[in-house]
């Protein structure tokens, strides 16, 4: 067996004994790190067979080609191209602080994932439907050692055209550069660090066929800005981001519409086209992963909203609330012991200096003052058995996308009910990179939205 510097930094990680030993959060946050280079190995090996597999046969030693320095050898007829660098993952992509740096031959690699599902209401069948949800794909590029680029395409719902649903957009465009291990830089349009979902949203990385919905009405899904971070990891397993970027747009409220109510911030955001940034907003988020399973973390967002516009064909918030803003938090906690998979969530958004605006929105759709959600969810493999593995779960989840508004009260503004749904199903993966999903949704305060979903979801 031939010993790697991996194993060697393995040996030496549980040798290290009594006077001279680490903190418990140092050697869990180096355990992490190195089963992390370890991954990499797995997956490095991984192409390298796959490489090997894909030559022809080898012909017989009496048959190879002569050259001038004498004849090729069967070892050197059959040896492997050089080691070219796995395919990055959308985690990779997502979370720029937990990527090893690159030392591989081969500096561009695709990444992507897609999603289909079938959707039956109990209630009115005739709206049974089957969607294309999302494919995504995405490229990697090395520039240097440090140096990163990242570009990320979506398209939704199968039919891009301006008769269609779908939509085509730019997820991600950003270059990340890394000072040393534990510190990096990013710019671009990327991803905001807020809750779970909105990092990692792959079909693998989440429990039922839809997104949960505090994590799509509350925290928007995938809510991205054009800005700059810094970002990086401690000994002690702490994750940290923080960055200045581009915030929402309250000028973009329409009040007759019904989007602003199904989720507030999904309505108003920007996504980089034509963003407008006379406001700029800031955000930080933190992660303890001291412990190896244990996720704890939260973030907090803020910026103002209006950007001066004053503008009749838009909702002018500049004249009528030119001191909104918009604040968005969130706390998460996710525990993996064994064969468990728990996690709870909660997010609370605020905009403020609304009073004069609704007074102008006035018999349409309001913008609501507080809105915020929580889940709780508990997942567990029940049955493995070669590349298969069936995890049963169920989710509990509250969330009001309007439980308060600023208006007078001869608007007759009332908050919403606080809608509460139970998902209960089952993910079954087919290897690392399919999963099949099952589950049903019952719905508390609209009891029309019951229904069945099915899906399908790949990552690569």
């Amino acid at each position: 067996m031939k010993i790697t510097p991996l194993c060697l930094a393995l040996a030496a990680l549980f040798s290290t004994g009594g006077a001279h030993a680490a903190s418990d959060a140092k050697l869990l946050a180096r355990f992490e790190k190195l089963a992390a280079e370890l991954e990499a190995v797995k997956a490095e090996l991984k192409t390298v067979k796959a490489q090997v597999a894909a030559q022809p046969a080898s012909p017989p030693a009496t048959s190879l080609p002569q050259t001038q320095a004498g004849p090729v050898t069967a070892a050197q007829a059959t040896a492997p191209a050089p080691i070219l660098q796995p395919a990055a993952t959308p985690t990779a992509a997502s979370e720029p602080y937990t990527s090893p740096l690159s030392t591989q031959a081969n500096p561009t690699s695709f990444f992507g994932y897609g999603e289909i599902s079938y959707n039956r209401p109990f209630r009115n069948q005739s709206q049974t439907q089957i969607d294309v949800r999302r494919v995504v794909l995405g490229v990697t590029h090395q520039a240097s050692e440090r140096t990163r680029i990242v570009t990320e395409l979506e398209f939704e719902h199968a039919v891009t055209s301006a008769s269609d649903s779908g939509e085509a957009a730019i997820e991600q465009v950003y270059v990340e550069h890394r000072l040393n291990d534990n510190v990096g830089l990013k710019g671009g349009l990327f991803l905001i660090p807020l809750g779970f979902l909105n990092l990692k949203h792959e079909p693998l990385t989440y429990y039922g066929v839809e997104r949960n919905f505090v994590e799509t009405a509350i925290i928007p899904s995938t809510w991205r800005e054009v800005g700059l971070s810094a970002f990086g990891v401690s000994d002690a397993g702490l994750r940290w981001d923080v960055g200045v970027t581009s915030g929402f747009d309250l000028n973009k409220w329409d009040r007759s519409s019904t989007e602003g109510q199904e989720s507030p911030l999904a309505s108003i955001h920007q996504e980089g086209q034509f963003a407008r940034s006379n406001n700029m907003s800031a955000y930080a988020a933190l992660s303890w992963r001291g412990t190896p399973g244990l996720d704890v973390g939260a973030g907090l967002f803020s910026g103002k909203a209006s950007h001066k516009v004053k503008d009749p064909s838009t909702a002018n918030a500049g004249q009528y609330a030119s001191g909104a803003r918009v604040t968005l938090w969130d706390a998460h906690a996710r525990w993996t012991p064994g064969n468990w998979d728990l996690a709870a969530l909660y997010a609370r958004g605020t905009i403020t200096d609304t009073n004069e605006l609704n007074v102008q929105l006035a018999g349409g759709t309001l913008v609501p003052k507080t809105f915020f959600g929580w889940y709780t969810q508990a997942a567990y493999r029940i049955w493995e058995h070669g590349e298969y593995q069936l995890s049963p779960f169920a989710r509990y989840e509250v969330f009001n996308t309007a439980s308060g508004y600023a208006a007078p009260a001869w608007i007759g503004a009332s908050p919403l009910q606080d809608e509460k749904v139970l998902t209960t199903g089952a993910n079954l993966k087919v290897g690392e990179n399919v999963v099949l999903k099952a589950d049903v949704q019952r719905f508390q305060v609209d009891r029309s939205r019951d229904r069945l979903n099915l899906g399908i979801g790949y990552q690569f």
